[in-house]
């Protein structure tokens, strides 16, 4: 009878053992595959707005992009409702998108502006890169930081996105190389040949998001360079008046002291002194009225630019008033 029950029991102890391994590698592949169980749960039975798929097509996002995409369940929010969903940004920016971590969604905000055209097409493929950033395993990320690094301390030239950059270090310095993700990858043409090798899987055609980016960045720029040409002009033209006005005053009162020492003369009766004094008064005089014109035609210039930089710079305070402050940022 023992050899029969010992035999039962090592069977029973067997067939347990299995039983674990296998609701062991039950657990195991089921924690294996977390994220695409996360995204089937995330992609059941959703269907992108037309706008949202819209926008994916325009960046031309690749099938694995667009995934990444959906899984966030992006939405176009208007200004009224969007800070609800993102942060606003402070004085010197204005977010136009956020993903939320975690792969809990990504929010745009709805710009109609027609000279901001392909700004919410880029916002999309920035947001997305962040959600893409976040499902690199420990190796790729580590790969690609470096790649993002070497460039930014080695390759990068863009002064506008250099600055970007700067301020990303006071505001998200946690976050920094996951910022360069998604702006090299959606604001620089060119790009070192791994990185864009790279990049490749979220776009077939990443020229034409950079190309959105030039074309409503150049909206800016154009007048910002046009602002910042005029100051130039005013401050020298301020120079210049300064110095006029200084010159003409001196002028005006040389004149005065001329125009009294010949009413002396006069008064003395000393003809021959008047007469000599007359000549000189004369040539000061025509100096003097030439400096005026000069100072009043460079002050009529001096306004009219004026106008015209103002007049700039409010079309541009429109621009981001379309948005909502007073810079260019995403989250």
């Amino acid at each position: 009878m023992k050899p029969t029950v010992a035999t039962k029991h090592r069977r029973a102890s067997r067939a347990t053992g299995i039983t674990v391994l296998v609701l062991l590698a039950l657990v195991l592949g089921g924690w294996w595959q977390r994220q695409a169980m996360y995204d089937w749960l995330r992609l059941y039975n959703y269907t992108p707005s037309t706008t949202a798929a819209q926008l994916a097509t325009d960046g031309t996002m690749t099938d694995y992009a667009r995934h990444v995409y959906y899984v966030n369940h992006p939405e176009l929010k208007e200004r009224s409702s969007f800070s609800s969903f993102c942060s606003t940004g402070t004085e010197q920016t204005v977010v136009l998108g956020c993903y939320k971590g975690g792969q809990r969604g990504i929010y745009l905000l709805q710009v109609t502006n027609a000279e901001l055209a392909g700004i919410q097409q880029v916002t999309a493929a920035h947001e997305m890169l962040h959600a893409a950033y976040e499902r690199l395993d420990s190796g790729e990320r580590q790969r690609v930081d470096s790649l993002l690094e070497d460039y930014y301390h080695n390759q990068l030239t863009d002064e506008t996105i250099k600055q970007t950059i700067e301020d990303y270090k006071k505001t998200e310095p946690n976050d920094l190389v996951n910022e360069m993700h998604s702006i090299f990858g959606t604001q620089i043409a060119t790009l070192p040949t791994e990185l864009n090798e790279y990049y490749k899987q979220y776009f077939t055609d990443r020229s034409k998001v950079t190309g959105y980016y030039g074309s409503y960045e150049q909206a800016f720029t154009s007048r910002q360079q046009q602002i910042k040409q005029s100051d130039t002009q005013l401050n020298s033209w301020k120079t210049q008046i300064d110095q006029l006005e200084a010159d003409v005053k001196s002028q005006q009162a040389d004149l005065q002291d001329r125009r009294n020492t010949l009413n002396r003369y006069k008064a003395n009766g000393d003809a021959e002194a008047y007469n000599n004094g007359v000549d000189g008064f004369n040539a000061a005089v025509v100096s003097y009225n030439t400096n005026v014109t000069r100072l009043q035609n460079l002050i009529a210039d001096y306004n009219r630019l004026v106008e015209q930089r103002n007049s700039i710079a409010f079309e541009e305070r429109q621009l981001v008033q379309s948005l909502s402050s007073s810079g260019i940022q995403q989250q």
